[in-house]
């Protein structure tokens, strides 16, 4: 089984940034030790090194499905800020979210549409009301329906008919693509900051030192004397 996680800082701070790729990196050791794989199919950096401000996580593994749902909702990396020395905040908050990467496509074939003849009313003289020449074709996986009564003969509604459930299969493929990708991109502005569906913190080994002031120059040294 895959499944396919968004993490996003939103648009929170740099240290959300700066949370999200210490949250990616907890995430990955975690499924190792529970025998899935993962791999990022996409990052976008943030402004500082080795930061993200959003992530997308493919999972792959039995229990893919379940541990992608632990790691679903509000996340908070909760650590002093490595950049701010003086801020008390130790709270950075990520949203997580399962999503889909792209929609499916409608296979379409001749063989799943039923085509009846049928009349239609309308001008068109008297060998268009007597004669069935009109098509009512209906694509069965869709529940797709058209009527094609543009031509005097049977032959050439039924290929304008199969033509027009083509072009609106296409049309409503392309769509549900649409609303695949902006689903993606409202993740982006979910990010709740607070209540927290998941805590992480780092371990001792992964503590950081604060980051060092540069010194003085020599000319600022005899400033200061």
């Amino acid at each position: 089984m895959s499944t396919h996680l968004l993490m996003s800082a939103g648009r929170g701070p740099q240290e959300c940034a700066w949370a999200l790729a210490r949250l990616l990196r907890r995430l990955e050791a975690d499924a190792a030790r529970q025998g899935l794989t993962t791999h990022r199919v996409e990052t976008v950096p943030g402004d500082r090194p080795g930061t993200f401000r959003s992530a997308l996580i493919r999972i792959d593994g039995g229990d893919a499905q379940a541990f992608t749902a632990s790691w679903t909702g509000t996340l908070c990396w909760q650590a002093p800020s490595p950049y701010r020395a003086g801020t008390g905040r130790k709270n950075w908050y990520v949203v997580a979210r399962p999503c889909r990467l792209d929609s499916p496509v409608t296979t379409f074939a001749e063989a799943d549409v039923d085509i009846v003849a049928c009349r239609t009313g309308g001008p068109g003289g008297q060998h268009r009301n007597k004669a069935s020449t009109a098509v009512r074709a209906t694509h069965r996986p869709s529940g797709l329906v058209v009527v094609v009564d543009t031509e005097r003969q049977f032959s050439l509604n039924r290929r304008l008919a199969l033509q027009l459930l083509r072009q609106r299969i296409a049309r409503g493929d392309e769509a549900a693509g649409r609303a695949v990708v902006a689903a993606r991109w409202r993740i982006h502005d979910e990010l709740v900051r607070g209540d927290p569906t998941r805590v992480e913190r780092p371990e001792p080994s992964e503590r950081e030192a604060a980051p060092t002031r540069p010194l003085p120059t020599r000319r600022g040294r005899a400033a200061a004397s």
